[in-house]
């Protein structure tokens, strides 16, 4: 099955700056991808592209096989876009937009349900310009689900809001994949890409460095350390210089060796020479915090070296 999302080769510039430079990657139909970096990556940038916004400098975009800019018209009614800010008129409320928006649609979704799905119902008849960062933003995700789209793309949807209106939105990205809609989602909120993401793609200086699940990428960080277990209390140092790794205390009964399965074998002959109860070695859990830091930790310092 064709991706419902395809880049190749992105390059876009502004200048000297190289906003995005040489992105490729592919969303199945009916996943959430999120991308995810620090700010300046060039998620917007791509996203952008993908919305027929800008043009690609190089390189190819594809949108449910269509080209975001020539096939603009055909697309325009099976996309969902929600910017970071504008496209609404300050003196107008929320009510009214949805209403007007929905008109541009064969079979929209009924604005007043969907303002009470984003949370907006008692606000409905206030005008843009007075509304709270976050109630904007759950306006602007209303906005672009209205006509009930095949692909959705969302700019860092819960920025500004409260833990209660991330939580809805949260919930309305999970039930758009469980309707079989594509989201592209941007953020630099790892615990946002772990909730919702089945493919995280992690960018930095618009460059694509990790393209998998949340899961695979976090077992990254993990394949290189133990997590041993023992009712002992031992010599860290000694068990450190054992392995040929450091040592750290990861709670009662807890040590984090650095060091990845391939030490297992020394581990255990280190406690049985010592008569040590050994209760458990295994690989430590992954972390996405950790592959992600180290991910654009190794980038940042390639890009001082260029």
């Amino acid at each position: 099955m064709e991706p419902a999302i395809q880049v190749e080769g992105l390059v876009k510039t502004y200048g000297a700056l190289r906003a995005v430079d040489g992105l490729s990657l592919a969303v199945p139909a009916g996943s959430v991808c999120c991308l995810l970096g620090p700010n300046g990556a060039g998620k917007t940038t791509t996203v952008e592209c993908l919305e027929g916004f800008r043009r690609p400098d190089a390189g190819t975009v594809r949108v449910l096989g269509m080209d975001p800019r020539d096939d603009h018209d055909a697309l325009v009614a099976r996309m969902g876009v929600m910017l970071q800010e504008g496209g609404v008129y300050p003196a107008a409320t929320p009510r009214e937009m949805l209403r007007l928006y929905a008109r541009f649609y064969r079979r929209p979704l009924d604005p007043d349900t969907l303002l009470d799905q984003v949370g907006l119902t008692g606000s409905a008849a206030t005008r843009y310009r007075a509304l709270s960062g976050g109630q904007k933003q759950r306006l602007n995700l209303a906005l672009a689900l209205v006509g009930r789209p095949q692909v959705a793309m969302l700019d860092e949807p819960t920025a500004g809001m409260d833990p209660q209106g991330r939580l809805a939105t949260w919930q309305l990205i999970e039930g758009l994949r469980a309707d079989g809609v594509t989201v592209l989602v941007t953020t630099h909120l790892l615990d946002e890409a772990e909730r919702l993401a089945d493919l995280v793609g992690v960018i930095a200086h618009g460059r694509l460095l990790a393209l998998d699940s949340p899961a695979a990428l976090a077992a990254r960080s993990g394949s290189d350390r133990l997590l041993v277990t023992t009712t002992a209390v031992i010599d860290r140092q000694a068990l450190a210089r054992a392995v040929g790794a450091t040592v750290e205390p990861g709670g009662a009964g807890r040590y984090v060796v650095h060091r990845g399965p391939e030490a297992i074998a020394t581990v255990s002959a280190w406690f049985a020479d010592r008569g040590l109860p050994l209760t458990g070695v295994s690989t430590a859990d992954g972390d996405l915090e950790e592959t992600f830091l180290r991910l654009v930790g190794e980038d940042a310092a390639g890009e001082r070296g260029r």
